[in-house]
């Protein structure tokens, strides 16, 4: 890894932050650095969540580094497997990661955020998609998740005119899950992973897979996904040791032991 992304491991928690001062933008080497990151919290079986969050407290990423742009990188240009910022199209990935929004989440910053399975965000916090007011489109899902997750009324004005919404705000909108003081933000993201990595994990990854192939289906085709469809960690989970782990630790009123077979 390199010294503009950094990586601990606490348990089985993940923190990967992003330090590229002064605003933690983002350009291909840092996405391709960023997709590594995530490609080995896929890998590692001790790894079960991350927390990404950027250095500082101004800024939690400004986007796509319009330094790198004015020196000529491509608008499309190729940001690896993962997509800009290694996580925006990385669809596959079945562990889930918690944005620990510090600051500003800006352009493909918030984009980057909104890649992420959950937001925790600082009071100060900030989101906006701005790419119109530079030319742009924001198409590193911002135009794609953002109606999904907001009413279209507020998705569509956030993405015609580039205006930023405070933290409390999209809190009220459900797009952040919890608003915490700034001193307090990375503990309140580390218990959310921790409950995370309390919970069975192939149970986590049948939650991710379904959610992503359910998600344009009405309820009766989601049922009919999940009793003939094609998830095979949904059918990993059913037939699991876990599976039976957890009703006998709750009969017997102790912690399950987990093992992930």
């Amino acid at each position: 890894m390199t010294d503009q992304v950094r990586l601990d491991v606490d348990g089985g928690v993940l923190t990967v932050t992003l330090d590229r001062p002064k605003a933690n933008a983002i350009d291909v080497a840092t996405s391709r650095a960023l997709h590594q990151a995530f490609d080995r919290l896929r890998r590692d079986d001790s790894l079960r969540v991350a927390v990404l969050t950027g250095a500082g407290d101004r800024f939690f990423s400004a986007g796509w580094d319009l330094k790198a742009a004015a020196g000529g990188e491509a608008i499309d240009a190729d940001h690896g497997p993962g997509g800009f910022a290694g996580l925006t199209e990385f669809f596959d990935l079945d562990k889930p990661v918690i944005a620990a929004v510090n600051g500003l989440a800006l352009g493909g910053g918030f984009e980057l955020a909104l890649a992420a399975d959950l937001i925790v965000a600082a009071e100060h916090a900030e989101f906006a998609l701005t790419e119109v007011t530079l030319g742009m489109v924001a198409d590193s899902g911002g135009v794609l998740r953002l109606p999904e997750r907001l009413p279209r009324a507020v998705a569509s004005e956030l993405l015609l005119t580039g205006r930023r919404m405070a933290a409390a705000e999209a809190q009220r909108w459900g797009l952040v899950n919890r608003v915490v003081p700034a001193a307090d933000l990375l503990g309140a993201a580390f218990e959310l992973a921790q409950r995370i990595c309390a919970a069975a994990p192939l149970a986590i990854a049948a939650v991710k897979e379904i959610t992503r192939r359910a998600a344009a289906l009405d309820v009766e085709s989601g049922y009919r996904l999940l009793r003939t469809g094609d998830l095979p960690n949904y059918r990993a989970m059913l037939g699991s040791d876990d599976a039976r782990e957890g009703p006998r630790a709750f009969a017997e009123r102790r912690a399950p032991r987990w093992t992930g077979t």
